[in-house]
């Protein structure tokens, strides 16, 4: 699951791990981008000594074999650095989580002043879809607006059983978070399930409106792919 950060991510990484199923892992590459590029983010420190940081040794523990059905993983999408190999991702599912601009930069400097294009992964997320053969692209609104359809729409997508239990997880995080959690984590951490359907779009300042027209052209070219939700969805699956 490729997405940039603030976007629904760690909620799907919980909806995954309730199936039983399923192995997650929790943005293998956050040490690595960090080591290599030398960004000042919060936790910097305990994220370095908690992960490798060399990309080459994570990409080898994501393509082995694993012992449950399925095996979830986690992708902030700024994390991957254009020199870095992605030939391996040609062993996987590729599924390309979005989210507005807006949306995500008002969640984003909540956390972290003055994000950048760079720090919300549009750009980022694009270059790798356009190495996807067959991208499949979600929505985190329509998740939101229809957590029941759209997860059993993407199941069908990338041939998954779908079960109920991917709408539900126990409150206060998950023993596979990583450990910068308890920065980023607050809000997913509190919650045991989707939020409700989104609200209008939030009101930006000059300097966030010019970021958010920044990135809108990537959103876009990915927003043309995404599965959509039903006309008239009817009420949620049984």
């Amino acid at each position: 699951m490729w997405s940039g950060p603030r976007n629904l991510s760690t909620a799907m990484m919980y909806s995954f791990a309730a199936r039983g199923d399923t192995r997650v892992v929790d943005e293998p590459f956050y040490a690595a981008y960090l080591a290599q590029t030398g960004v000042d983010h919060p936790l910097r420190s305990d994220v370095l000594n908690a992960q490798p940081t060399h990309p080459e040794t994570i990409t080898k523990t994501l393509i082995s074999p694993v012992s449950e059905p399925v095996f979830y993983q986690k992708h902030m999408t700024h994390h991957m650095l254009p020199d870095w190999s992605m030939d391996w991702i040609d062993q996987i599912q590729n599924v390309f989580l979005i989210r507005h601009p807006a949306r995500v930069i008002a969640s984003y400097a909540r956390k972290r002043e003055q994000p950048t294009l760079d720090d919300i992964g549009f750009a980022q997320q694009v270059r790798i879809l356009e190495k996807v053969k067959d991208p499949i692209v979600v929505d985190s609104s329509d998740i939101r607006a229809n957590p029941s359809e759209m997860l059993q729409k993407l199941c069908v997508a990338i041939g998954v059983p779908w079960t109920e239990n991917m709408l539900r997880w126990p409150s206060g995080g998950h023993a596979d978070d990583g450990v910068w959690a308890s920065h980023w984590y607050g809000a997913v951490h509190r919650s045991t399930g989707f939020d409700g359907p989104e609200g209008p779009l939030p009101d930006l300042d000059d300097q966030f409106e010019k970021l958010a027209e920044q990135a809108m052209p990537f959103f876009e070219h990915m927003s043309v792919l995404k599965i959509t939700l039903d006309a008239d969805p009817g009420p949620p699956a049984a």
